[in-house]
């Protein structure tokens, strides 16, 4: 999620999917057990959020290898020379395999990389990989999509809210997928943006979702890195879409849906793999079909019939038959970007640099 604005615009370009991957072997000889996995968190450990996710899958890693793995966490790291002081001590104290989750964490991987060959990195949310460079990314939008249905459905107003941080590929493919999500089912619902070129700042996340309940909105989603914006909507009595984590928790009432970032399967397999000597470099865009992405944990104001229609969406998705990116689309100035009968390729979600239509705001460069 966390991402440096410019490299993350020329970085949809490169991004493989799964399918598309060109692996390259490590040749290195395996580590013996227990391997020593380190990751690396951008913000504090918080009750939910981004980096609580991936603390869930180093969780996930030490249940499901035991006394095979021994798990290291630094958090609170910012992006920079920072980090690469912190990957860099990782690596020098018998680290075998490092996850660095976050886009701007990238660059400082790479070079620190080249001085450990024997060391595996992970680098989720970056595209650039080496020999010993893996990366691997999640197909959020999907999540996105399925949370707008439930938006749409549960909406008095027909006005919704984004609490957005930065005007990158992977937010604007949320806003998009949320909205045409929304509209599907409710073609009056509206989606109104703010942008808070941020990504961890509670009191502007806040302050944000208060400003977006003053102009009708009743239910609200955001892409940024705290609770703020849930406790925001469980404080004024509206309704909310949780991102990265369940949230219910901090807004019993307000949570409506969650979409849930799921990464202990892909952090075990890759841990596992460097355990083995079978770990590869490679992309990874995972998505419903893959499990990283899921949505569920519904709040109790939401109908059962709903709750059934958005699983057996999710399902679809999952299964290929549901597309959210299927034409026609119109961009918020009216132009036609997608014809019907056609659907986005992933180079041209990966580039996504528009607002569809229904969406009130615009792009802040």
């Amino acid at each position: 999620m966390y991402k440096n604005l410019a490299a993350s615009l020329v970085a949809a370009c490169f991004f493989l999917s799964a399918a598309q991957a060109q692996i390259s072997a490590q040749t290195s000889k395996p580590p013996t057990a227990p391997i020593k996995a380190g990751f690396v968190y951008v913000s504090p450990i918080t009750e939910a959020g981004w980096t609580r996710q991936h603390d869930e899958g180093r969780k996930a890693v030490e249940r499901a290898l035991g006394d095979q793995v021994k798990t290291t966490f630094v958090a609170d790291v910012a992006e920079g020379a920072d980090a690469e002081r912190v990957i860099r001590d990782l690596a020098s104290q018998g680290h075998q395999i490092i996850f660095t989750p976050s886009f701007g964490y990238m660059e400082p991987t790479l070079r620190v990389a080249k001085d450990f060959p024997n060391v595996r990195f992970e680098s989720v949310t970056g595209f650039k990989t080496a020999p010993n460079v893996s990366a691997s990314n999640a197909r959020y939008y999907e999540g996105r999509y399925l949370a707008g249905i439930a938006a749409g459905r549960m909406t008095k107003t027909n006005v919704a809210g984004y609490v957005a941080g930065f005007p990158i590929p992977e937010v604007l493919q949320g806003i998009n997928a949320f909205t045409l999500g929304m509209r599907s089912v409710n073609p009056k619902a509206t989606v109104k943006v703010v942008w808070l070129n941020a990504w961890f700042d509670p009191p502007k996340e806040r302050e944000a979702a208060m400003a977006l309940f003053n102009q009708d909105v009743d239910v609200i989603a955001f892409h940024t890195g705290s609770t703020a914006v849930m406790a925001a909507a469980q404080e004024r009595g509206k309704m909310a879409v949780a991102y990265h984590s369940d949230m219910r928790r901090i807004a019993p009432d307000a949570q409506i849906i969650a979409v849930t970032h799921q990464w202990g399967d892909y952090y075990t397999a890759r841990v596992k793999a460097a355990l083995t000597g079978q770990w590869k470099s490679g992309s990874v865009w995972g998505g419903v079909k893959d499990g990283m992405i899921r949505v569920g944990d519904f709040g109790p104001k939401v109908p059962k019939a709903v709750q059934d229609e958005i699983l057996t969406r999710q399902k679809a998705v999952g299964d290929g038959r549901l597309n959210p990116f299927a034409g026609p689309i119109t961009d918020n100035e009216g132009k036609l970007v997608l014809s019907a009968g056609q659907t986005l390729s992933d180079a041209q979600i990966l580039n996504m640099n528009y607002l569809v239509q229904g969406v009130q705001g615009r792009i802040n460069r």
